[in-house]
């Protein structure tokens, strides 16, 4: 009997370590503030290596927002 308890108060420790393990990583994943703190380092590291492509995105936007603020003008 004590075999049986003992092993079914591992399972639920095991199973409660777990549970605790998903939560926090839900919690991190819906923490927007954090995850917006790792793309912007993720993005510095990326300029630091590579700068090229992340200025022709910029670039890219930059033509993109600018050619909808001239449709946006024309139009009025």
């Amino acid at each position: 009997m004590t075999d049986q308890h003992d092993d079914l108060a591992d399972r639920v420790a095991s199973t409660r370590a777990q549970l605790f393990d998903t939560l926090d990583a839900i919690e991190d994943k819906l923490n927007v503030p954090k995850q917006i703190g790792i793309a912007a380092s993720k993005v510095k590291r990326g300029i630091d290596k590579k700068p090229v492509p992340y200025l022709a995105g910029l670039a890219a936007g930059v033509a993109v927002v600018g050619g909808i603020v001239v449709a946006v003008l024309r139009r009025r």
